[in-house]
C-alpha cells in the first residue's frame, strides 16, 4: 500500500489541495454557520491547502539544484514544518469557539491555553530551524535529510491534540454525535500516521492525513448543521401547528358559539349548522379531498345559514304556507349569509359558498338559479347534506322523515336537485349507518298516555319479529262517567312507526293498518288478510289486577300470533299479513282511560315453523311459467336468489320481473350479482362477491374481490321514477347481456330509460364466475338464458 502512496502521492496532494481550495470559497458563500466558526473553518481549509501544497513542492524541487529548485525546496519545507503546529493552533480555535463563544462553557480552558501557546512556540521553533538545521537540512545536491532534532517537531502535532482530546472529552455532552466523531478524526487520524511517518521515510501521509480530516471536519460540521436546521424546522413546524390548531380551536368555538346565538331564533333549528358541516365534511372525505379541503367543507357547511338572523321572527315561526312576499324574504338568506361571512377576509370561501348553497344541480335553486357545475363544489356538497339533515330531524313543519324515505330521496333526485356524485355518496353514508345500527333505530315506546277521544293518543309502534315479546301496561278509567272507557291495540305498518288518520301522511309514509283488537274480544280488520280471534278458558292466563294488562306477540313469515289478557278475559289471535313482506308493529292506545307504566321486553324465545297455525295459505306471485331456471320471490332485500349461472362466453339473461304489492321503494326491484363460490351457489364455500347492481341504477363497488366500472344513465324514455314504480308493479320483461374475456366481465341492460353498463375486473385469481338474480320484495318468473 505505501508502494502505491509513494508512486501517486503527488496527484494525491494534488487533489486535496484542490479540494480544500473548493470548500474555502464554498464556506465564503455559506450563511448558516455562526460567522466566527465559519472564518476558522476557512483558516482550517487554506492552511490545510498551503501544508500541502508546499510538500508536494518540496517533493518535486527535490535534487533540484537550479536557483529556483534552491530557493523552492527550502521555502517549502519551512511552510511545512510551520504550518504543522498551525493546524494544531487552528483546531484549538475551534474548540475554544466551539465551547467558549457558544456559550457551552463559561471560560476557555487552561488546557486550550497552554495547547495555543505550545503551537506558537511550535511555529517559532520552525522559524529556528530554517536556520539551524535542527529538524532538517540539504546536502550538496540540493536533497532534504531528517536533522538531529526532528522528532522535536512531532511533539506539537501529537501531544497538543491529545490534550484536546481531553478537553471535549471532558465536554462531550454539550456537543453533537457528528461533530464527536469530526474531532475524534481530526486529532487520531493525523497522531496515528504521525507515528507510522517515523518508521516511512519519503512518505507525507501526516501532512495527506490532516488535510483529509480538515476535509471530514468540513463535512461533518455542514451535516451538522444541516441536522440543527432540521431540527429547528421540526420545533418550528411544531409550533406553527400547535398555534395553527388553537387559530383553528379558537375560530371553530368562535364560529359555532355564532351559529348557536343565530339559531335561538328558531328552536327547531337547535344543532342543524354542527350536524349539518359534520355530514358535509364525511361526504368530502369519501369523494377524496384533502384535510385542508374537508375542513373548508365543514366550516362553509357550519356557517352557511347564518343568514337567518336576517330573516323576520314572524316568517320563522309560521307553520302554515308562506305568501309570494313571505317567500320572497326567505329566498334572500343566502344572500345575507354572504354578505355576514364577506367580512371574514381570511377566508373568502365562506362567503361564496353560502352565498350559493340554495343553488339546485338541475337549476331549481336560488338566488341565480345556477345549475350543474356552474355551482361550486363546496356549494353542491352542502346542498346535500343540507337536505338529508332537514329529512332526518324534527321541524315545525313535521316529523323526521323514516331512513328509507330520506335514502329514496337522493336515489331519485341525483342528477336532479344533487349533484349524482354527492347523492351518491350520501346513499353510501346511509347504508353505512343502516349496515351499524341493523336498519332503522327503534322508537321510543312512550311509558305513559292520557288518552280521550278515541284514538287521540297512540304509542309508537312497537315492532314484533320472531323473538317473543312481552307487553304490559296498566289502564284504569278516566273522564266521563258511564263513558266508554277500555285500551286497545292497533296493528299496523309504516315507515316512521307511528299510526297516521290523513290521506296525506298515509301515503307519505305508506301506512298500512292490519286491524284492531279490543280486549274484550271486539276486533276490526281492515287489511289483514285474516284474522282470528278465540277465547282461551284457562283462568289462569288471565291478569291478577283489574288494571293489569298484557300482550305476547311473535311472528313467523306473515302470520302474527297474540295473546292477550285482562282481568277479565283471555284470547289468542292470529293474524296473516298481506305477504311476508310487510313489517307488523302494535300500537297501543285507549278512550276516556288513563295507561301507564307501559313496559316491553324480549324474551329471548323465537318462534319457528308450526308454533303459529296458518289461518291463510301462502301468498305465490311466482304461480307463471318457469323456464330455465326456477321461478324465485324475494320478500325482503336479498332474501331469495335464482340458481347461479356460470358466466362464459357471451349470452342474454331474460326473465319477467313484478314488484309484491307492498313494494313502495325505487329500490324494489331486482338485482343482479356477480359472485364466486365452490358449488356456484350464493353464499357457498370460499363465497366472493364481485359486483351487486340494482336494476334502478345503484350499484355497490365495496369489493374486495374485483374491480368494477360501473355506469348508469337515464336517457330520454325515462317516464320518472313514479311511473318506473308503477310499471314494476304491473310487470315487465328484461334482458340482461353478458360477455367474458379473461377476468373481464362486461353486463349490459336497459330498462324503462336506464341504462346500465358495468365492467368487472376480477382480481382474485378464481377461475369460474356466476351471475344470480335477487332483489328486494319483487317475484321472478319466466326466466330464460339465451
Amino acid at each position: 500500500m505505501f508502494d502505491i502512496i509513494r508512486e501517486h502521492q503527488l496527484n494525491i496532494m494534488l487533489s486535496l489541495s484542490a479540494i480544500c481550495f473548493s470548500m474555502a470559497v464554498l464556506l465564503l458563500f455559506t450563511k448558516f454557520l455562526p460567522t466566527r466558526r465559519k472564518w476558522i473553518l476557512v483558516g482550517m481549509e487554506i492552511i490545510a491547502m498551503l501544508l500541502l501544497s508546499f510538500d508536494r513542492m518540496a517533493y518535486i524541487y527535490s535534487g533540484n539544484e537550479s536557483f529556483k529548485g534552491f530557493v523552492a525546496v527550502r521555502v517549502s519545507n519551512f511552510m511545512v514544518f510551520f504550518l504543522t503546529p498551525a493546524v494544531v493552533f487552528i483546531f484549538n480555535a475551534f474548540l475554544i469557539d466551539l465551547f467558549v463563544d457558544e456559550g457551552r462553557i463559561k471560560e476557555i480552558p487552561g488546557r486550550l491555553k497552554f495547547v495555543a501557546l505550545a503551537s506558537i512556540i511550535g511555529m517559532f521553533m520552525a522559524v529556528i530551524s530554517a536556520f539551524t538545521g535542527m529538524y532538517y537540512f540539504f546536502d550538496e545536491h540540493n536533497v532534504y535529510h531528517r536533522g538531529n532534532g526532528f522528532l522535536i517537531s512531532y511533539i506539537i502535532p501529537i501531544i497538543g491534540p491529545l490534550i484536546q482530546y481531553s478537553v471535549f472529552r471532558q465536554y462531550r455532552k454539550y456537543i453533537s454525535k457528528l461533530i464527536y466523531i469530526a474531532l475524534v478524526l481530526y486529532i487520531f487520524i493525523p497522531i496515528a500516521c504521525g507515528i507510522i511517518q517515523i518508521f516511512t521515510y519519503g512518505i507525507s501521509i501526516v501532512n495527506m492525513a490532516m488535510v483529509m480530516v480538515s476535509i471530514f471536519m468540513y463535512v461533518f460540521n455542514y451535516l451538522d448543521v444541516n441536522e440543527e436546521v432540521v431540527r429547528a424546522h421540526e420545533i418550528e413546524m411544531k409550533r406553527a401547528r400547535r398555534e395553527q390548531n388553537a387559530m383553528k380551536l379558537l375560530f371553530d368555538e368562535t364560529a359555532t358559539a355564532f351559529v348557536k346565538a343565530v339559531e335561538k331564533k328558531d328552536a327547531f333549528s337547535s344543532g342543524y349548522a354542527v350536524e349539518t358541516a359534520e355530514i358535509a365534511r364525511k361526504i368530502a372525505e369519501k369523494s377524496g379531498k384533502t384535510d385542508a379541503e374537508c375542513d373548508e367543507t365543514y366550516y362553509s357547511a357550519l356557517l352557511h345559514n347564518v343568514g337567518l338572523i336576517g330573516i323576520p321572527d314572524s316568517i320563522i315561526e309560521k307553520t302554515g304556507k308562506l305568501t309570494e312576499e313571505e317567500e320572497k324574504k326567505v329566498r334572500e338568506k343566502p344572500l345575507i349569509s354572504a354578505e355576514i361571512l364577506s367580512t371574514i377576509t381570511e377566508y373568502p370561501y365562506l362567503s361564496n359558498t353560502a352565498r350559493y348553497s340554495y343553488e339546485k344541480y338541475d337549476g331549481s335553486g336560488y338566488p341565480e338559479g345556477l345549475k350543474g357545475e356552474e355551482i361550486p363544489e363546496v356549494a353542491r356538497i352542502i346542498s346535500v347534506a343540507d337536505a338529508y339533515e332537514n329529512m332526518v330531524r324534527k321541524t315545525r313543519f313535521g316529523d323526521p322523515l323514516p331512513m328509507a324515505l330520506v335514502r329514496e330521496t337522493f336515489v331519485k333526485e341525483a342528477g336532479g336537485k344533487y349533484d349524482p356524485r354527492f347523492a351518491d355518496i350520501m346513499v353510501s353514508l346511509i347504508d353505512i349507518k343502516t349496515d351499524e345500527t341493523g336498519g332503522e333505530e327503534e322508537a321510543v315506546i312512550q311509558k305513559e298516555l292520557e288518552c280521550k277521544d278515541y284514538r287521540d293518543s297512540i304509542t309508537n309502534g312497537i315492532f314484533i319479529d320472531g323473538q317473543v315479546k312481552e307487553i304490559t301496561f296498566e289502564c284504569v278509567s278516566a273522564g266521563k262517567e258511564k263513558a266508554f272507557s277500555a285500551p286497545s291495540i292497533i296493528l299496523f305498518d309504516s315507515y316512521d312507526k307511528r299510526v297516521h288518520d290523513n290521506i296525506k301522511s298515509v301515503a307519505e309514509y305508506m301506512y298500512t293498518e292490519y286491524g284492531e283488537i279490543w280486549f274484550d274480544g271486539h276486533y276490526v280488520s281492515t287489511k289483514a288478510r285474516n284474522m282470528k280471534i278465540e277465547e282461551l278458558g284457562d283462568k289462569s292466563l288471565r291478569t291478577s289486577q283489574k288494571k293489569d294488562y298484557k300482550i305476547t306477540a311473535s311472528r313467523y313469515e306473515d302470520h302474527l300470533k297474540l295473546e292477550i289478557s285482562s282481568f277479565s278475559k283471555a284470547m289468542r289471535v292470529i293474524i296473516a299479513l298481506p305477504d311476508r313482506s310487510k313489517s307488523a308493529f302494535i300500537g297501543i292506545t285507549g278512550e276516556n282511560c288513563h295507561i301507564s307504566d307501559i313496559d316491553v321486553n324480549g324474551t329471548g324465545k323465537y318462534v319457528h315453523k308450526g308454533d303459529i297455525p296458518r289461518i291463510a295459505a301462502k301468498e305465490s306471485f311466482i304461480d307463471r311459467l318457469e323456464s330455465d331456471i326456477p321461478n324465485v320471490q324475494v320478500y325482503n332485500t336479498r332474501s331469495a336468489y335464482t340458481q347461479g349461472i356460470e358466466i362464459q362466453g357471451e349470452f342474454d339473461l331474460a326473465f319477467h320481473t313484478m314488484s309484491l304489492p307492498g313494494a313502495s321503494l325505487v329500490w324494489h326491484c331486482p338485482y343482479i350479482v356477480i359472485y364466486y363460490s365452490d358449488d356456484g351457489s350464493i353464499g357457498g364455500n370460499d363465497y366472493q362477491e364481485f359486483a351487486m347492481i340494482k336494476l334502478n341504477g345503484e350499484d355497490n363497488d365495496d369489493k374486495e374481490f374485483a374491480i368494477n366500472k360501473f355506469s348508469m344513465k337515464k336517457k330520454e324514455s325515462f317516464p320518472g321514477w313514479e311511473e318506473w314504480k308503477k310499471a314494476n308493479k304491473k310487470g315487465l320483461e328484461c334482458e340482461i347481456s353478458f360477455a367474458r374475456k379473461g377476468n373481464k366481465i362486461t353486463m349490459h341492460t336497459e330498462n324503462l330509460g336506464i341504462e346500465i353498463v358495468n365492467t368487472t375486473f376480477i382480481n382474485s385469481g378464481v377461475e369460474k364466475a356466476y351471475v344470480a338474480l335477487t332483489g328486494d320484495q319483487v317475484a321472478l318468473t319466466d326466466i330464460r338464458i339465451d
